[in-house]
């Protein structure tokens, strides 16, 4: 194989200089470049711009509403919130109230009841009494009497025969008792 030549190579055996730092071309190519740059400018400044503009004005005055829309919400949801904790307290307050009026309604009952057991109590502690003293009156008649019989038996077999008047025993033994 021959010599391999670079693609910068001219066939001739010179060098060739790459197009955009060949003096030659400056002039046409600071030509198109300033076109270009002038076209791409107006075009830039008359229509993109003003959409990106307008796009971004947009997005900012749609941005500051729902910034008003979050700001009015939260407004509503903390005067909600308020009411609901005013609501909860006065409820608390009612049920409060409903457990006092219960609870006195339910002491009152029970202070009646216990009136009522306490009458009838008393009543039967009273009625008890009444026959324990009937009871109590009637064993002293019997006592006197089975003194009077235990008086005379007693005096009888100590003094043998001799029978003492059963008047002078039922004296004795009532003074005895009255002791």
């Amino acid at each position: 194989m021959a010599n391999e030549s670079a693609h910068t190579e001219v066939p001739g055996g010179g060098e060739h200089v790459f197009p955009p730092f060949d003096k030659q071309t400056f002039p046409s190519q600071l030509f198109w470049l300033t076109l270009t740059f002038v076209a791409l400018y107006v075009l830039m400044a008359r229509v993109a711009l003003p959409r990106i503009g307008s796009i971004l004005d947009e997005r900012r005055e749609r941005i500051s509403g729902d910034l008003a829309e979050a700001s009015r919400l939260k407004g509503e949801s903390d005067a909600a919130a308020a009411a609901y904790e005013k609501a909860l307290a006065d409820a608390r307050g009612r049920a409060q109230a409903v457990v006092n009026d219960s609870r006195q309604r339910e002491a009152e009952k029970a202070e009646a009841a216990r009136k009522a057991l306490d009458a009838s109590l008393n009543a039967r502690i009273a009625e008890a009494e009444r026959k324990i003293a009937e009871t109590t009156s009637a064993a002293m008649v019997n006592v006197r009497g089975i003194a009077v019989e235990a008086a005379a038996a007693i005096v009888e077999r100590l003094a043998g025969t001799v029978a003492v008047g059963r008047d002078a025993i039922e004296g004795a033994a009532a003074e005895a008792l009255k002791r």
